[in-house]
């Protein structure tokens, strides 16, 4: 199944809603309407507390619904079977949020060709330490964005650049894991576009404390989730991106230093993972405009697709002039 997240108007400005998406039948089924009609039509409720049956079923939050565990999908079945064709809109005429809401959203550096293209064009040594550990950083979860949506670009970073990644979708609980069971809390697979601004990000990694301004103003998640079942092999996953209609990159989910199952255990090590987070697979050798030389502009038009995902699209915004910025500091 892919289910997403949508915005639709109401009296009291944009709602969220929950979406089975059928790109097969251009169309996708808003969850909450078609639950409404399903309890109406059989008699159980008024309509009204239908509709409030049918929210609370089906929340806007995917965090939320995803925290309902095997209910979601079952009951979705159940909804879509009932009321698909009264409760469908265009796949193409919605506007989407991003696909999860995450209560902490992480990335990996996990590709062993990006590992070592980035590396080299940072002009970095790749630390033994990474054969030591998964590498992860945890990213805000404030700054997400969905299919279709602006970047939003700080005048502070000259250097813009996209990542193609995949994002790991938890769907369960889980803590102290260990990469036998590690996969039984991953939901499914959506796409993640790790913004990034180059010339700040190589300021910002001598302090030893990772990207802060150079990454968290923008991640890109959608266009919806994939559940894991549809994928015979996690690592075979067909992956592009394109940059204003060409193609800059072509690879798959193989080459990892590290397994999904290896990385998701290891960040449940003395933390919990939630439903809804979201972790990106870090970047697929080659995804990034940095390995290719390529100068990023407003206006460009990046696109990543993933075999039975989907593609998410954004365009890079004008620069976002007048910022403050802090004056160099004297020696000490």
């Amino acid at each position: 199944m892919k289910i997403g997240r949508i915005a639709l108007p109401s009296p009291d400005g944009s709602v969220a809603r929950l979406v089975v998406v059928q790109p097969e039948k251009g169309r996708v089924i808003d969850l909450a309407a078609a639950a409404a009609l399903h309890y109406a039509a059989k008699g159980h409720a008024t309509t009204e507390a239908a509709r409030r049956l049918a929210l609370a079923a089906f929340p806007g939050s995917m965090a939320q619904a995803l925290a309902t565990g095997d209910y979601l999908l079952d009951h979705a079945n159940d909804v879509v079977n009932s009321r698909s064709d009264d409760a469908s809109l265009s796949i193409d005429k919605v506007d989407w949020l991003p696909a999860s809401d995450p209560p902490v959203l992480r990335d990996g550096l996990n590709f062993i060709g990006h590992i070592k293209g980035w590396s080299a064009k940072m002009g970095r040594e790749i630390p033994e330490s990474m054969r030591v550990i998964p590498g992860y950083t945890q990213m805000s979860n404030s700054m997400t964005l969905g299919h279709n949506a602006t970047v939003e670009w700080p005048g502070y970073i000259n250097r813009m650049d996209y990542e193609l990644e995949l994002g790991w979708v938890i769907g369960r609980p889980g803590r102290n894991l260990r990469p036998e069971n590690a996969l039984d809390c991953l939901f499914g697979v959506t796409l993640y576009n790790d913004f990034s601004g180059r010339d700040l990000q190589g300021n910002e990694l001598p302090i030893g404390m990772g990207g802060t301004k150079s990454k968290q103003f923008a991640h890109g998640i959608g266009p919806w989730i994939t559940t894991k079942d549809e994928f015979k092999d996690l690592y075979s996953i067909p992956m592009e991106v394109r940059l204003n209609g060409k193609t800059i990159a072509k690879g798959n989910s193989g080459g990892n230093l590290w397994g999904v199952d290896e990385v998701l255990a290891y960040i449940s090590l003395g933390e919990w993972l939630q439903p809804g987070d979201v972790i990106g697979s870090g970047t697929m050798g080659g995804g990034s405009a940095l390995e290719h030389d390529i100068q990023i502009q407003p206006g460009d038009v990046v696109e990543l697709e993933a075999g039975g995902v989907g593609v998410l699209r954004n365009t890079f915004g004008p620069k976002i002039e007048g910022l403050w910025w802090p004056e160099k500091r004297a020696p000490f």
